[in-house]
């Protein structure tokens, strides 16, 4: 996986915008406002992704190219390296279930916009 296809993918879920909050060169994906991916612009080295405190240490332990979230909580966020290893399909899998985890803790009215957005989309 390579920056672009990172960004698209990203982009093709409900309600994702993209941003530099952290300056030019840290890469933002957020749905309702939280984040739930972000990456370095210029070397694309590794991804931070929100993880199931669980799955995020069976990761860790299985893979040596999955390790705790660099610059965020530990518990819930890994930093995966990129050309390390990581297939698409796992970078792909990771990339849903952060999404899916922050998505589920936006407010009930903010889940139901995501979900009629998602129909109309359909």
């Amino acid at each position: 996986m390579n920056i672009e296809d990172f960004r698209d993918y990203c982009l093709l879920k409900a309600g994702v915008t993209e941003e530099t909050p952290f300056g030019p060169d840290t890469l933002v994906f957020k749905v309702g406002g939280k984040v739930f991916a972000l990456t370095d612009i210029e070397t694309f080295g590794s991804i931070n992704l929100k993880c199931d405190p669980e799955r995020a240490q069976e990761l860790r332990e299985r893979h040596e190219y999955v390790l705790p979230g660099y610059h965020m909580n530990k518990k819930h966020w890994n930093t995966v390296l990129i050309g390390t290893g990581a297939s698409v399909g796992l970078l792909r899998e990771l990339i849903d279930h952060s999404y899916d985890l922050v998505r589920a803790s936006l407010p009930k009215k903010h889940r139901e916009e995501l979900a009629e957005a998602e129909r109309q989309a359909e």
